[in-house]
């Protein structure tokens, strides 16, 4: 995972204290409910229009379940919202995220630039759908089947950074260990790989691999990432057991690029890494 507010001193940090995003998703279920019912449509109506099941209606009337951006586009035209429904659709986009992590997900959004570092799974942003899912499923305290498929779903969504265009550069350095870990099993294990060597071949895409038998390593305090706005701002994240720092200010941010910039000496270049990655695919 990967975010938090602005301090004068440049830090954001997120304390992860009470989540207002059910109440949020409670309030726009009931304005769904209320336009549903002045249009004089059941939920099992509802559903038969928009292609859900009524039970999914329910559950996004209830609070429950996190209503992806077409569903919403598309019982608003039903129901007559007139856009009531498609104006709350950002507000109900950001609630797929744990609160400590939206404010990372609206900057990686808009980055041209993006850098990061990791070193015990591969990160969010390259995972495959089934490895996502291993690892919300190993999240403790554990979490509702619901939430694990709503986190998923987000995380995929975040991928669309890879399709934009122009092309932002991107570029990781992961870890040996964390490529031969086998979160979900070596089936799931071997489907990361294989996507990893997909992004790899990718012009804007750079992957390098930080072998375990290195004797001089520039990350031991952990992973990070950084990101560059067209707007020429630089920052850098970090994240541990749900809670986020965002740097903004140049003295916090510096030292991190100086980091980044000696790891990515120090690891296997891309072409080798691409290699190696292959190598550890041909293994599983």
């Amino acid at each position: 995972m990967e975010s938090g507010a602005d301090s004068g001193a440049g830090v954001e940090g997120a304390d992860v204290g009470a989540d207002s995003s059910g109440e949020f998703l409670r309030c726009f279920g009931r304005q769904m409910k209320l336009l549903r019912e002045v249009a004089g449509l059941t939920q099992a109506q509802l559903g038969e229009r928009v292609g859900y099941g009524e039970a999914q209606i329910a559950a996004v009337e209830q609070g429950r379940r996190i209503p992806r951006p077409e569903l919403v586009d598309a019982v608003d035209r039903e129901v007559g919202g007139r856009g009531l429904l498609v104006a709350m659709k950002g507000e109900v986009a950001k609630a797929r995220y744990p609160q400590f992590f939206r404010r990372y997900a609206e900057m990686e959004a808009e980055a041209i630039e993006l850098h990061a570092y990791d070193n015990h799974v591969v990160k969010g942003l390259l995972q495959t759908e089934e490895y996502a899912r291993a690892v919300f499923t190993m999240w403790r305290p554990l979490l509702d089947p619901e939430v694990i498929e709503q986190r998923v779903a987000a995380r995929l969504e975040r991928q669309k950074l890879f399709s934009r265009r122009p092309a932002p550069l991107l570029s990781f350095v992961i870890e040996e260990q964390a490529l031969r870990r086998p979160v979900g099993g070596r089936e799931v294990l071997r489907g990361q790989l294989e996507q990893l060597l997909l992004y790899g071949h990718e012009r804007n895409v750079e992957m390098q691999v930080m072998p375990t038998d290195r004797d001089e390593h520039a990350g031991l305090g952990g992973a990070f990432t950084l990101i560059h706005l067209k707007d020429q701002s630089r920052m850098g994240y970090m994240e541990v057991q749900e809670a986020s720092i965002l740097y903004t200010a140049p003295k916090k941010v510096s030292p991190l690029e100086a980091t980044y910039g000696v790891l990515r000496a120090q690891a296997l270049t891309p072409r080798k890494s691409l290699t190696f990655i292959t190598k550890l695919l041909g293994e599983q």
